[in-house]
């Protein structure tokens, strides 16, 4: 088929990579415009837009699509259908009626719950025991088009972001591949959304991995592996920020916050329910250690309060 491809992360290049190797035309890629990344501040191109030229496509960078011009390189590649994974731009209704097919979402949750920015921290976050890949029919609304395609995965007790967000790009690849000549052939059958059943993923801020210790340790554990590796969910010890990368849940008791034990490898916490053992942190300026090697250079005793 002949195809628009809009995307950014590498969630989106895993998508176009499987699309170029299935043979499929894409006379034209649009992703998000450069951005200073890094500790130079330099501008760095996005993952989708770094596989493009890689095959010697042809790259559009739009600041927004409100405007005629920035449209006119869509009209022009003539595409039966446009795919659309993590791109981050709205797509307004001049777009979504441009190709013959319409446009096509990848979206890392089984929809109608998580729709939204941030559907696979959510999902850890919230202790579901699966996720997936909705493939939908876009329209004007926040992730309330049709579906056209689901498929799903377990979210595994080790499950992080990252390794969940590395699974579901695998798996949405997939997806779409096998989606496309069955949308050609008008074999796929649209299945609306039911809104009752719709959750926000919200977007993932600085305030909501701050981890407060009053809660039990189930949910800390999934709140740290939710926030791994964006942003880092922390606490503070005295006073600064100390990241938590690696935790367990299990029995204790002790006021929320109170370093319990203090062993060779990990650290024991309490928490509103249970304890966390904590085996890799993170001080501001660092890098990622694991416990063993923090407390070579921190003196830390039971009785002690993370905030």
């Amino acid at each position: 088929m002949r195809l628009v491809f809009a995307g950014t992360p590498e969630f989106a290049a895993a998508a176009l990579k499987a699309l170029l190797a299935a043979g499929h035309e894409v006379p034209l890629v649009l992703t998000q415009p450069d951005r200073p990344a890094g500790r130079g501040m330099k501008l760095r191109m996005s993952a989708v837009k770094e596989l493009a030229l890689a095959h010697g496509l042809n790259v559009a960078q739009p600041e927004n699509l409100k405007i005629e011009a920035a449209r006119q390189p869509i009209r022009d590649a003539a595409a039966e259908v446009m795919v659309v994974a993590a791109y981050g731009l709205i797509l307004p209704q001049a777009v979504l009626d441009l190709p013959a097919l319409g446009c096509v979402n990848i979206h890392a949750s089984l929809l109608p719950r998580w729709r939204g920015a941030a559907p696979i921290h959510r999902a850890i976050e919230a202790g579901d025991a699966q996720t997936g890949i909705t493939l939908m029919q876009m329209d004007k609304g926040l992730d309330t088009g049709a579906m056209l395609r689901r498929a799903t995965l377990p979210i595994l007790a080790g499950d992080t972001t990252g390794s969940l967000h590395d699974k579901l790009a695998e798996l949405g690849a997939r997806e779409i591949v096998a989606l496309l000549p069955e949308l050609a052939a008008g074999r796929v059958a649209a299945t609306p959304q039911d809104d009752a059943l719709a959750t926000y993923a919200a977007k993932i801020g600085k305030d909501d991995a701050r981890l407060d210790w009053r809660l039990s340790a189930a949910a800390l554990d999934r709140r740290i592996r939710a926030f791994d590796p964006f942003p880092g969910a922390f606490c503070l010890l005295d006073g600064e920020a100390l990241k938590i990368w690696r935790a367990r849940p299990l029995e204790g008791h002790g006021a929320p916050g109170e370093i319990l034990a203090v062993r060779r490898q990990d650290l024991r916490v309490a928490c509103g329910e249970g304890a966390l053992e904590i085996s890799e942190v993170q001080k501001a300026g660092g890098r990622r250690l694991p416990v063993e090697s923090f407390l070579a250079g921190h003196d830390l005793r039971p009785g002690i309060l993370l905030a």
